[in-house]
């Protein structure tokens, strides 16, 4: 496998930019996932007939987004069979491969830099099921112009982004180990839980300065010091992580 095969439900190769790209993390081990993930990725357990992936890739689609690169390590193969047999969903794919080392979500997505022609791409972890409307996110984010708009809403969790009340980002929380990690000072911080959603600007991927493999959340609250990150609250939106096997019959509580 190489980093730039690409998949497309046409046999002409994908030309031009588009305003707005996509980015599936689909390369994780899935850990909490087992025992599917002994054998199969986690991107390709299915919730109501439909993988994980597709559901991702068709939710991309809704909001014209159909340029879509996809980082892959766990069963790889698995993986790009699946989007070849399907022709991407109609969508046109790039593999951005890790299969020598998975680098989590900052180095995956730092890794798929020469990938990306648009100056907005949407970035998703492949887990996430949600009815969050995409378009008014992307529509604030090109408003507001951050770096990146993070999804996030006020639902339990163990840690948390801390925005201030202009929904800047400014640190970091773990509830469980007491750990904060301030980027920013403010007034008051306000706990979100981030959704596994972010739009980002390219110009942030100039700006990444690990290298390998690294959580995206040590470079935003890197950044968040002396650039504008946002936060972006849906709650009230249908959503799930599906990160265990039993939220898998919750999700399809929640999604046809």
């Amino acid at each position: 496998m190489t980093d730039n095969k690409h998949i497309s439900a046409d046999k002409a190769p994908f030309s031009g930019k588009r305003a707005v790209q996509g980015m599936i993390f689909a390369a994780g081990l899935g850990t909490r996932f087992k025992p599917w993930t002994d054998k199969h990725p986690k991107a390709l357990a299915v919730v109501n007939g439909k993988s994980l992936l597709q559901r991702n890739i068709e939710f991309l689609q809704q909001y014209g987004i159909t340029n879509v690169v996809v980082n892959v390590h766990h069963f790889a193969d698995q993986i790009v069979d699946a989007l070849q047999q399907n022709k991407g969903w109609g969508s046109h794919i790039s593999i951005s491969d890790e299969t020598d080392m998975v680098l989590e979500t900052g180095g995956g997505l730092k890794k798929a830099e020469p990938l990306f022609t648009a100056d907005t791409i949407v970035v998703i972890n492949v887990d996430i099921l949600t009815d969050l409307d995409l378009g008014k996110v992307i529509a604030f984010h090109e408003q507001e112009r951050p770096l990146s708009t993070i999804a996030i809403t006020d639902r339990m969790t163990s840690r948390y982004f801390l925005f201030d009340g202009s929904d800047t980002l400014c640190g970091w929380r773990n509830t469980k180990t007491g750990e904060e990690r301030i980027a920013r000072p403010a007034t008051t911080y306000l706990p979100r839980a981030f959704s596994g959603i972010h739009v980002i600007s390219k110009k942030l991927l100039s700006l990444i300065r690990h290298q390998g493999k690294f959580s995206i959340v040590d470079t935003y609250l890197e950044l968040a010091a002396n650039h504008t990150i946002k936060g972006f609250d849906h709650s009230g939106s249908r959503f799930i992580d599906v990160g265990k096997p039993d939220s898998v019959a919750q999700a399809e509580l929640l999604f046809a």
